[in-house]
């Protein structure tokens, strides 16, 4: 595998509205910049001014207001290049130049881009791999310690796209699009309390909201070993959850608690 310190890309991650992450991906060796979903189009666009990159790109996950709200504004600024689900388009009508659908590798620079189809969240959600970077931009298909609400897909469906991004290398550093751990911390510790390795974690993650950092990116290694959402097919989990039954039982049985909690 290619080492990611070399030709390596520059990550920008920065609060926008209540509780999203933007993210801007800069090249420097092509010059192109990348806005990861459009949460805030005046944040995005004035942090891209702040670092002088001309911002060249939008990568939508999904057509959520929150994700794909700032395509336009942004597009009419600058003239980027839109890519992503045609639900963007359908649902949200915001404009989309380049319709993926899981399955899609291109090119940022030289880096090879892997486009994965992950619906559950929304049934067109896709997410972004840059395995040479080791890095992976999954929108709201899976959090630290948690996954998105099942807006429109189903739980089997929404489980095949949570192993699909639990195959990743553990190294993989996963960025989502919200901070929501703390909270998603408390409903795993509910439903996994004797985990060592979500303790740990757990620790982790409060001393670094209470110095007022991020918790993102996550580990996906670490999100194995602690997420519940992850571990739906561990006997234990399936146990506590459904006495036994499989794991996409045991997925729904967690997310319905999680979405009641």
């Amino acid at each position: 595998m290619p080492n990611p310190s070399q030709n390596a890309l520059e990550l920008s991650m920065f609060s926008c509205l209540s509780d999203n992450y933007g993210y801007l991906i800069h090249d420097p060796v092509s010059g192109e910049t990348v806005a990861i979903d459009t949460p805030d189009a005046n944040t995005i666009l004035k942090e891209a001014e702040k670092r002088d990159w001309r911002l060249t790109q939008i990568w939508n996950t999904h057509w959520h207001p929150d994700h794909a709200g700032g395509n336009e504004a942004i597009k009419t600024a600058t003239g980027c290049h839109i890519s992503g689900p045609q639900e963007v388009a359908s649902k949200l009508e915001a404009p989309v130049d380049n319709v993926l659908s899981g399955g899609e590798v291109f090119k940022l620079g030289s880096h090879d881009v892997h486009v994965l189809a992950t619906p559950g969240h929304t049934l067109g959600h896709i997410v972004y791999h840059i395995p040479d970077q080791n890095i992976a931009f999954v929108g709201d298909t899976l959090f630290a310690l948690g996954c998105g609400r099942m807006f429109e897909g189903q739980p089997d469906i929404f489980w095949k796209s949570l192993q699909k991004l639990r195959d990743m290398p553990d190294d993989t550093k996963i960025y989502c699009a919200h901070e929501y751990t703390q909270a998603n911390l408390a409903f795993a510790l509910s439903v996994d309390p004797d985990n060592p390795d979500l303790q740990a974690y757990g620790e982790t993650i409060n001393d670094k909201r209470g110095r007022g950092e991020p918790t993102i990116p996550a580990t996906l290694g670490t999100e194995k070993r602690a997420n519940p959402f992850l571990r739906a097919d561990i006997t234990d989990m399936q146990s506590r959850m459904t006495g036994g039954m499989d794991a996409v039982a045991t997925f729904a049985e967690l997310r319905k608690r999680k979405d009641n909690f």
